[in-house]
């Protein structure tokens, strides 16, 4: 097992202590200082626990920090509910044993939803491959034609930058809601192929996953230009469904990110049939 593998509390908290300047602390900044962020004796003094602990920490030789120590460095990191649930997870996940991922299968059910619904959707799984996608989809993106992975799409395609308006805020939420679903399962093989890659290919990407950020993975709305249709707004609904994940774009009756969608289907033409079922 890497370091990295072995160590994942201490490599959270050198990442997040990296992001909290002295003077968000309430600390005075300037000097000759050698890190970006916080240093250690730092974030220990501001917790109320002792440097030489904080350094046992970091360094992977404590196995069992108390609720109240990771309590007092999520304050003093500036943790978000979310990044202070992964915290005590990272610290409490350790000894889990390895559990083999279940593998992903669209239901027969949605290969049919897919098929009739009117709007671009798609299935896809914990890693953001694409499982399966209607007609609309590829047509809204072609990224989301099956067998593609979003996460893999939207950091080394140029095209995808053209295709969002916000481009860098899209690859910040996902990667950070790529950590929030994965969560500690980081040693999942998909994870791992799929980590490596961006990791070698994307500066983009090696920037933030380095961060650590997490995110729920859930839906929200999204602003896009289309090469035909131009500009659409539209809402963007992720339903969980036996281990994967339905998505919907939609937009708002009547709006006209609305009428350029149904402009977008009559160029598709009918929706075809489901593939079978894997």
């Amino acid at each position: 097992m890497s370091e990295e593998r072995a160590n994942r509390l201490g490599e959270y908290l050198r990442a997040r202590r990296g992001l909290v300047t002295p003077e968000q602390a309430g600390l005075p900044g300037g000097g000759n200082r050698r890190v970006p962020g916080l240093r250690r004796e730092e974030v220990a003094l501001l917790a109320g626990i002792s440097g030489d602990y904080y350094l046992r920490l970091e360094r992977g030789r404590d196995k069992n920090p108390s609720a109240q120590v990771l309590g007092a460095i999520a304050r003093v990191l500036q943790l978000g509910e979310l990044d202070h649930e992964y915290l005590l997870g990272l610290a409490t996940t350790r000894a889990r044993p390895r559990r083999r991922p279940r593998p992903e299968r669209v239901p027969a059910r949605l290969h049919q939803l897919l098929a009739s619904v009117g709007v671009p959707a798609f299935v896809e799984g914990r890693a953001f491959d694409v499982l399966a996608a209607n007609d609309l989809a590829v047509a809204f993106s072609p990224r989301l034609r099956s067998g593609n992975n979003r996460l893999r799409s939207l950091m080394l395609d140029p095209e995808e930058r053209e295709f969002h308006q916000n481009w860098e805020a899209a690859t910040e939420g996902l990667v950070a809601a790529l950590r929030g679903s994965v969560g500690n399962e980081v040693e999942d093989p998909r994870i791992v192929e799929l980590v490596g890659e961006l990791a070698l290919t994307s500066d983009r990407f090696r920037d933030l996953w380095g961060r650590h950020d997490v995110r729920v993975l859930e839906g929200g709305s999204a602003i896009v230009n289309h090469p035909v249709v131009g500009e659409l707004q539209l809402h963007r609904d992720k339903l969980p469904v036996d281990g994967v994940l339905l998505v919907l774009y939609y937009a708002d009756r009547g709006s006209p990110s609305d009428e350029k969608l149904r402009m977008l289907a009559s160029l598709t033409g009918p929706v075809a049939a489901a593939p079978t079922p894997r």
